[in-house]
């Protein structure tokens, strides 16, 4: 087996490392069912338009204030609805990394979350 290896890899150490390594998984799976329902909210134009996700980066509502309706620029409403959703997206992104980033210690492990 791996008993003599230089670096420590004999049956204990290895036991160890597969025991923090289900902890670890344990605590992925309970800090991302705690992102998935917490709620991210994101807002432009002084309110004007407040866009909420979940933590699965879904979008929950959109609201929008009626004296920004102007048939005559429907562009204007438009950036402003695209620029409020993706920030929205963003923070919720944002704090998912992070908040996976404290349990990984940085470890790059890319489609982890």
């Amino acid at each position: 087996m791996a008993k003599g290896f230089p670096g420590g890899f004999g049956g204990g150490n290895m036991n160890n490392l597969m025991k923090q390594a289900q902890k670890l998984q344990k605590q992925m799976e309970d800090m991302q069912k705690e992102l998935e329902n917490k709620e991210f909210e994101a807002s432009v134009g002084g309110g004007a338009i407040v866009a909420k996700a979940n933590g699965k980066k879904q979008l929950t509502s959109i609201k929008i204030q009626p004296e920004v309706l102007d048939p005559d620029d429907v562009e204007m409403l438009e950036d402003m609805v695209l620029s409020a959703v993706n920030e929205v997206l963003k923070k919720a992104e944002e704090e998912t990394n992070s908040e996976m980033g404290k349990l990984t210690g940085g470890l790059n492990m890319p489609g982890l979350f």
